[in-house]
């Protein structure tokens, strides 16, 4: 994405806001101002109590941007919303809005396309474009909000990209969302998925920021593991589930480990008992399994309901805490990177 000269204003921190508004020449107390709206996604004319003086110098200065509904589908069974968002360069990405009974909860992307070369997931299938900018996480957040009318309580980083392989960007999102002059939405009500880049998993330990960690791991073994997520050559399972061990001791989270049955590969009952046994090898800590029935990518068969549920009734007889992830807006492919995908097959036609 080519850098803009202007000030992306949605990235700052009240603090710094306050500094470019002074060196502006302005008074402190309009960041306060000009905060609380664009975080309820308001600008120019929106801005009431701003005069258009003012409205009109930071046109000049600063950048707002929020990501445009470019296509919107709505599940007639659950109400699950799922958007697709087009950037300012034109490029897209995917959130989804779900709600439950302990509140709205919206996955977001991180990234626009993904590298991390996972066979079973429809996001990495073209590779990755670029990062996202805190912006562009929290704008997802902003716009679902005012298309829906209702606030986003809680937040899961497992839309399109890896949220760790643009950390420092992650990062500074994680503290912005959370800040009480922004969103305002509790660490622990955040959950971040990774498909298990070590390094990154223990700086995160060193953050001072409590969310839940969800890690992708999809396999009971090395040999399996290696063949549908690239990234266990460099990481094997041992040395994520020690890192794992080593959040867990240093921030006191539970960790979830996200498990995709995919028929003939690792949903047999003795993948279950293996899993179990790995788990119970590398994790003191209470740790929780979260069986996921995706909707279907045409390059991978996944499993039957039926061998979910043995699956899953397998680990709970050996102590493995598990559940079966609850499937929402199948009659919309809500699971993120189809949406993006159709686009862009539909814009290279």
């Amino acid at each position: 994405m080519t850098q803009s000269p202007k000030i992306d204003i949605l990235s700052l921190f009240l603090n710094e806001l306050e500094e470019k508004l002074l060196e502006m020449g302005e008074a402190k107390y309009r960041a306060k101002q000009i905060y609380s709206w664009i975080v309820k996604g308001a600008w120019g004319e929106e801005m009431k109590n701003i005069p258009l003086a003012l409205r009109e110098k930071l046109d000049q200065v600063f950048e707002f941007r929020l990501p445009k509904v470019k296509t919107k589908l709505v599940s007639k069974i659950d109400g699950t919303v799922k958007y697709l968002f087009e950037l300012i360069d034109g490029e897209c990405i995917e959130s989804v809005f779900m709600k439950y009974e302990h509140g709205n909860t919206l996955c977001i992307s991180s990234q626009v396309g993904c590298r991390m070369g996972c066979k079973f997931c429809a996001s990495t299938l073209a590779g990755r474009v670029r990062d996202l900018s805190p912006s562009e996480m929290l704008g997802q957040i902003i716009s679902a909000q005012r298309d829906t009318g209702e606030r986003v309580s809680n937040v899961v980083m497992m839309g399109i990209g890896e949220p760790l392989d643009n950390y420092d960007n992650v990062i500074r999102f994680l503290r912005l969302v959370s800040d009480e002059n922004n969103l305002n939405i509790g660490l622990r009500h955040i959950s971040l998925s990774t498909c298990g880049l070590v390094d990154k998993i223990e700086r995160l330990a060193t953050e001072g920021l409590p969310v839940t960690l969800s890690i992708s791991l999809h396999a009971y073994d090395n040999a399996t593991r290696s063949e549908i997520m690239p990234i266990n050559n460099k990481y094997s399972i041992e040395k994520l589930l020690e890192a794992c061990q080593k959040y867990f001791d240093k921030t006191g989270r539970r960790i979830s480990f996200e498990y995709t049955l995919i028929s003939g590969k690792n949903d047999t009952p003795e993948g279950a008992i293996a899993l179990a046994s790995l788990l119970k090898r590398y994790m003191k800590s209470a740790s929780h399994v979260n069986l996921i029935p995706l909707n279907e990518v045409k390059e991978t068969k996944l499993s039957t309901s039926k061998n979910v549920n043995i699956f899953k009734n397998k680990l709970l007889s050996l102590g493995i805490n598990a559940t079966v992830r609850r499937r929402l807006g199948s009659d919309i492919n809500a699971s993120c990177g189809q949406l993006r995908r159709q686009a862009k097959e539909g814009n290279n036609q």
